[in-house]
């Protein structure tokens, strides 16, 4: 199939395999760590960096802004990373991403707050969101390509599977880190010094990230191309968006659906928990933990469905589930949150439709242009979907009964299954063991 990878090689993993999958997994679950650690402060940082004075809703809501607006700098990121990492190679980009994010990481753990520089400290923690979007907007495409090159075909599922449990393994690190900071530091640590930790480590995380990448080695299939003088000569994003339209929508709905999985479920639902539904929040915290560890779990067992039915199957299940069990969580939520823990956990499993939509991505665009097609679908999709989802997930949670984040989520869920019909349908975007 074309629009798959391009070997033909039916060997299982090997010792190399498994050394960049790992290597690779641990050093995304450092930059991941890094990017989504601040809506886990979202509370805090809204009272330090906000007016005082400005009510805890408008201050959340205008802290989900600031961290929206990374989503919007993906784009430019992505693509002009992509467009390198299809020129001059895929590593050299994997490497630089990850250097990219740790700098603002750092950065923002020593920001002065409102009190010392007055508006200027919202102005300057929007600029290194920014520099932080730039980043990752070039990371998780780079990685999906880099990992998915190095394997054999059919274990290409299990491969962009175990990259994604990487990441959302960051989450949990963020969700695990605020949680025993919210135990162990009173409210008064916490605003003077016990969220600067967060940041300050997640700065130290990515360098670290950037040493364990020297280790790896260029993808098999970009150094063939480049061998064989088979590398896009005109502008990879050009060609993407002039030949590969179809590749390019299917990709974006499927992206829209691992928005609401990981924005929606993981990252928001525990600030909405305690906004909404008046959670405490050591327990919001210990719940979305729970979500965080099943998502990663999720994940691989998405890549694994990948390999065992194809990539439309999978995505059919996945999508599904996604909509009842967010449906339970948030109706449980709404009655006094007595099954939260479980029924997070469930909906943790759910949202690892994240392992299944790389894979998609991956077999929708041919290897010349892959890392431009997949940097611009996904990152243009999780600037329209990822920046205005966190915003209007507040507004719904107050507006609509505390049940709105979970009637978006199955709004978005039903996009998943139009997309996996076509797909059974058009053979496009589809991996079949």
């Amino acid at each position: 199939m074309s629009s798959t990878l391009d070997t033909a090689a039916r060997r299982t993993l090997n010792r190399g395999d498994v050394k960049t999958l790992l290597l690779s997994a641990l050093g995304g679950a450092l930059e991941f760590y890094d990017f989504v650690i601040f809506v886990y402060f979202a509370k805090t940082i809204g009272h330090l960096f906000f007016p005082p004075g400005t009510s805890e809703w408008l201050a959340t809501l205008q802290t989900f802004g600031i961290f929206a607006v990374a989503y919007l700098a993906r784009p430019l990121g992505g693509i002009v990373m992509a467009h390198f990492g299809d020129r001059i190679g895929r590593k050299r980009m994997f490497m630089l991403s990850v250097f990219l994010m740790a700098v603002p990481t750092l950065l923002i753990g020593v920001l002065p707050t409102y009190a010392t520089l007055g508006v200027l400290a919202p102005i300057l923690l929007t600029l290194l969101r920014v520099l932080q979007g730039l980043a990752i907007g070039g990371e998780v495409p780079g990685a999906w390509v880099f990992v998915a090159e190095h394997v054999p075909q059919r274990r290409v599922g299990i491969a962009v599977a175990s990259l994604s449990a990487g990441l959302t393994a960051g989450i949990l690190m963020g969700s695990l880190l605020a949680a025993w900071l919210n135990a162990n530091l009173s409210e008064a640590d916490m605003l003077d010094h016990g969220w600067r930790i967060a940041f300050i480590l997640g700065g130290v995380f990515g360098f670290i990230a950037v040493y364990l990448r020297r280790w790896l080695s260029e993808t098999p299939v970009f150094a063939r191309m480049r061998e064989r003088k088979e590398l896009s000569e005109e502008l990879p994003a050009l060609v993407v968006v002039r030949d590969h339209l179809p590749g390019v929508l299917l990709s974006m709905a499927v992206t829209w659906v691992l928005t609401a999985a990981i924005v929606v479920v993981i990252l928001t639902t525990p600030t909405v928990m305690q906004t909404t539904f008046h959670i405490a929040p050591a327990r919001a915290f210990e719940g979305g933990s729970i979500a965080a560890f099943t998502l990663c779990l999720g994940c691989i067992g998405g890549g694994l469905l990948v390999d065992w039915m194809g990539t439309a199957r999978a995505m059919l299940l996945s999508s599904i589930g996604l909509m009842l069990s967010t449906y339970a969580l948030y109706i449980d939520l709404q009655g006094g949150g007595a099954n939260l823990f479980p029924l997070y956990a469930l909906a943790g499993v759910f949202a690892g439709v994240a392992g299944i939509v790389p894979a998609i991505l991956v077999a929708s665009f041919p290897p010349a242009i892959r890392f431009s097609g997949i940097s611009v679908s996904y990152n243009v999709a999780y600037a329209i979907a990822g920046a205005a989802t966190p915003v209007l997930v507040a507004i719904l949670a107050r507006t609509a009964g505390g049940l709105g984040p979970a009637h978006y989520v199955a709004i978005v869920s039903l996009a998943g299954v139009g997309a996996s019909v076509y797909m059974m349908v058009t053979g496009r975007g589809s991996l079949r063991p």
